[in-house]
């Protein structure tokens, strides 16, 4: 056969450069590693952080799909100057003492998990990276190879699929294996929107609120909006089911709450950008609940399962002054799933099915996490 001409060969046909590797001088070699990945947070509430963060997230492919030659000059010339100290301010707003309120719950629910699996005699090592920022995936990955581990379970903290989500995520796993001799084996969790033991910790959440300030008096008129994170409406026609799952989720908790499908609403946020959205929007629709004689609204935000920016400042700051301003009374906004107990325990159920088949006990020890 002729060789192709050069300029008809594939990237793949250039020489790959690995990256150094020794064996694992681990006593644990052999291992199986579970990483939770999340999507992420600048390193500090300062303007050049945040540029960093950002000029990252949205340069992302998945995130942003405008050609980039063209999207380029846009978010280096405008976005990133304008929205660089703008969002510093808002990450200042939620910044804690232990950091990024997003990292501190993310490194709970790692602690949270690990600890759960040691109880149940799994032999698992558990961390976490981000999708943008630090620790990122490719590095954790290659940590949990100096560790010992050969079997990695990739756990996105996204219940409900999405190819800006979840699917990126995956991207940079995937982009850092081929950058592997001796690869791992990898699996991955796509989603858990309809777990039984998600939707549980979902409503032992709200019902666990609802019992230290009080439960919404629903016959009266008082209102539960379920707020999902927005995505442009041109991804659902072009056959992404996060919309649908958003949508099958708000059931599943609605029925589980029992309530109806009046009393709990479903809206979308963080909309950005001129495009249309997935609507119902959740600040107008709070405005408009508050000018329509709704004295209490609780926001829950389901799709994300810790508190971040979008959570603590756009729903409990800015959406809240939209509910208050639009002539609302109360307002409450139902922390997101953290470390509680309850999610902890539906964390470990879905890692544990999709670890089945792999050496995490000792047989003599084998079963379910309970």
């Amino acid at each position: 056969m002729q060789p192709l001409p050069r300029e008809k060969r594939g990237a793949t046909d250039s020489p790959m450069r690995f990256d150094l590797e020794r064996p694992s001088q681990s006593a644990a070699a052999h291992r199986v590693a579970v990483l939770l990945i999340n999507l992420g947070t600048p390193d500090a509430p300062t303007p050049r952080a945040v540029r960093r963060y950002l000029a990252q997230f949205l340069s992302d492919p998945r995130v942003v799909e405008i050609p980039a030659p063209i999207w380029q000059i846009i978010l280096r010339a405008l976005i990133l100057p304008l929205r660089g100290r703008s969002s510093a301010k808002k990450y200042a707003a939620v910044w804690t003492p232990e950091g990024s309120p997003l990292r501190v719950h993310t490194q709970k629910q790692t602690d949270g998990l690990r600890h759960l699996l040691q109880i149940n005699d799994y032999t698992v090592l558990v961390d976490y990276a981000m999708r943008y920022g630090t620790p990122d995936i490719p590095a954790m990955l290659n940590q949990l190879k100096l560790a010992g581990a050969e079997r990695i379970l990739l756990m996105p903290m996204y219940p409900q699929y999405s190819a800006s989500t979840t699917a990126t995520a995956f991207d940079a796993a995937f982009v850092a294996l081929r950058r592997m001799r001796n690869q791992p084996e990898i699996r991955t969790v796509r989603g858990y929107h309809d777990h039984p033991a998600y939707i549980a910790a979902l409503a032992a959440q709200v019902h666990q609120y609802w019992h230290a300030h009080g439960k919404p008096d629903f016959a009266a008129g008082d209102r539960l909006v379920l707020s999902f994170h927005g995505v442009p409406s041109r991804t659902l026609d072009l056959g992404d089911p996060y919309h649908d799952q958003c949508q099958q989720t708000a059931a599943l908790l609605t029925h589980a709450l029992e309530l109806t499908p009046v009393e709990c609403r479903v809206t979308f946020q963080s909309r950005f950008g001129r495009a249309q959205w997935l609507q119902p929007y959740t600040a107008p629709t709070l405005r408009e609940l508050g000018a329509g004689g709704v004295r209490r609204a609780d926001v829950f935000c389901p799709g994300f399962t810790a508190d971040c920016l979008e959570t603590i400042e756009e729903i409990g700051m800015e959406v809240r002054d939209e509910f208050l301003h639009g002539g609302g009374k109360e307002f409450h906004r139902i922390p997101c799933l953290n470390a509680s107990p309850a999610w902890i325990s539906a964390l470990g159920e879905i890692v544990a099915q999709h670890l089945q088949g792999w050496p995490v006990q000792a047989a003599a020890s084998a079963g379910a996490v309970a």
